[in-house]
């Protein structure tokens, strides 16, 4: 309720400030390379010796941040990152499904359009995007409950990775208050997020916060570099490595 008050305050003042922010800031283009992949292929491709390793399948799924945008090419991004961090540990056969401006309606409706086949995990990163929109905290969370409902029906996963929303207050490409605003709005989407994952025992949630320094962020001020991509990958890594390695 509180951050619909004040944008019906501020609306003004935020509307000139988001029209100011999308004609200064450049546009970037996603990463280059492949989105899908298998690691053990890759190392057979190297002419090097394939260890019996887990096999993990990976989905990840998402908007402007999961597909890259930010760093040149996928290995530089999340996918290549987790991969990456993954490499020693399973043999991963991974796919990509993201697009610049996603929101999480919109994740949906993606997953629902690929085919139904079993993933044994799925990293997910949605939330930006929808905190830029008048849609509300308790809007926001039932949205992530569909997005998660659907994960489980269309690709019977027993592990979904959320990602929490960035901290916007921090983002260099929004003048204040709009970042403030932006900020503010992303910590609530957060707090409700943690408090239902916390009830799912398939659901992990993986915090950028403390990692997101805006000199590591990519040129537009706006999404993430590859220090952030890298940190990223390694976080959802750990998650997978905990509750996987022992299997």
């Amino acid at each position: 309720m509180l951050h619909q008050f004040v944008l019906l305050v501020m609306a003004p003042i935020f509307w000139a400030q988001g029209k100011y922010v999308r004609k200064s800031i450049p546009c970037l283009r996603e990463a280059e390379g492949p989105r899908q992949g298998h690691s053990a292929q890759a190392e057979r491709n190297r002419g090097r010796t394939v260890q019996n390793k887990q096999k993990l399948r990976i989905l990840l799924i998402g908007d402007s941040a999961a597909a890259g945008v930010g760093a040149k090419h996928q290995s530089q991004a999340l996918s290549g990152q987790l991969i990456a961090a993954l490499r020693p540990f399973f043999q991963v056969e991974w796919q990509l499904i993201a697009k610049t401006g996603y929101t999480t309606k919109q994740v949906i409706q993606s997953a629902r359009l690929h085919p139904k086949q079993m993933y044994d995990v799925v990293v997910v990163s949605a939330g930006v995007n929808d905190v830029t929109k008048p849609t509300s905290a308790a809007q926001w969370l039932k949205q992530q409950q569909m997005l998660t409902h659907t994960l489980r029906h269309q690709f019977s996963c027993p592990h979904i990775i959320l990602t929490q929303i960035p901290p916007m207050g921090r983002f260099p490409a929004l003048p204040h208050p709009l970042r403030w605003y932006l900020g503010s709005k992303a910590k609530s989407f957060n707090k409700q997020l943690h408090h239902w994952v916390s009830t799912q025992p398939d659901c992990e949630i993986v915090n950028l916060e403390g990692e997101l320094e805006p000199s590591h962020m990519a040129s537009d001020g706006f999404h993430p570099g590859p220090v952030i991509y890298q940190y990223w990958g390694q976080a959802v890594a750990k998650l997978i490595e905990a509750r996987w390695s022992s299997r």
